[in-house]
């Protein structure tokens, strides 16, 4: 059994202070490769460091959502960024009417850009939507997102909303949100989309999934969304290891 976290953040300082443990942990509990996103270009030398320092670790390039200060780069700076072959997604990029309020143009044309690099360089996207699922879907079906696909991370939307995106080429990742006990429209969405459109994650080193909640998250943790995500299909975690691994490489074109 080989799992795959599929967004974690190892470069943040929670993590890379104790990264021979962090990597130790996953081989401890099967998890055979991680995915590193980029939220900033400030910190992406080190997110693909970490990629190219470690054969299971993979990295994307993009800005996030809430970060209101970087510097906007273009479609083309994205695409040229993401030709390292470490470099498998564009993103983390998309809309959070949550955190951030008022005039917000500026989140749309972002994301806007972002999916027009993945379309540039031919490499899915990471999509952070937090109470701004009906732009985020107008945005990328207006871009043509769908032509390259990717991952609604962190999905924490309806079921509605999943088949929305699933029907534009994007798979769904769950957190360990999924295993809180009040996330019950989220367990509904986990067991009802089709296995070959769901990804495991941690989103580390934030949001520990039970019995961990509250303390510092590491991707050997997705061990535990795994289960929760088995048991509520009702299916072996031998089986959903298997099929979120595979959908993992398939989405990221990684051999």
């Amino acid at each position: 059994m080989i799992l795959v976290d599929s967004h974690c953040h190892l470069n943040l300082s929670e993590l890379a202070s104790n990264l021979p443990e962090i990597l130790a942990n996953m081989e401890i509990n099967h998890v055979g490769y991680a995915l590193c996103v980029s939220v900033n270009l400030r910190d992406f030398p080190g997110v693909l460091e970490l990629a190219e320092r470690h054969p299971n670790v993979y990295a994307s390039v993009g800005v996030h959502p809430d970060y209101e200060e970087e510097k906007e780069p273009t479609p083309e700076e994205l695409a040229g960024l993401a030709s390292h072959p470490k470099v498998v997604a564009i993103g983390e990029t998309g809309l959070d009417y949550f955190r951030l309020k008022g005039d917000l143009d500026w989140q749309r044309e972002r994301f806007r850009n972002h999916i027009r690099a993945a379309r540039l360089c031919g490499k899915p996207l990471i999509v952070h939507t937090r109470e701004a699922s009906a732009d985020t879907l107008r945005i990328m079906e207006e871009e043509g997102a769908s032509a390259v696909g990717g991952v609604m991370h962190c999905f924490t939307e309806n079921l509605a909303v999943a088949e929305q995106a699933i029907a534009m080429n994007f798979h769904i990742s769950f957190s360990g949100i999924v295993t809180f006990k009040n996330a019950t429209q989220l367990k509904e969405v986990a067991q009802k989309i089709p296995l070959d459109r769901v990804l495991v994650e941690t989103d580390s080193p934030y949001l520990a999934p039970a019995p961990f909640r509250g303390k510092i998250n590491q991707p050997a943790y997705v061990k535990h969304v795994a289960e929760e995500v088995a048991r509520l299909r009702q299916i072996d975690v031998a089986e959903l290891a298997d099929a979120t691994t595979r959908n993992f490489m398939r989405l990221f074109k990684i051999p």
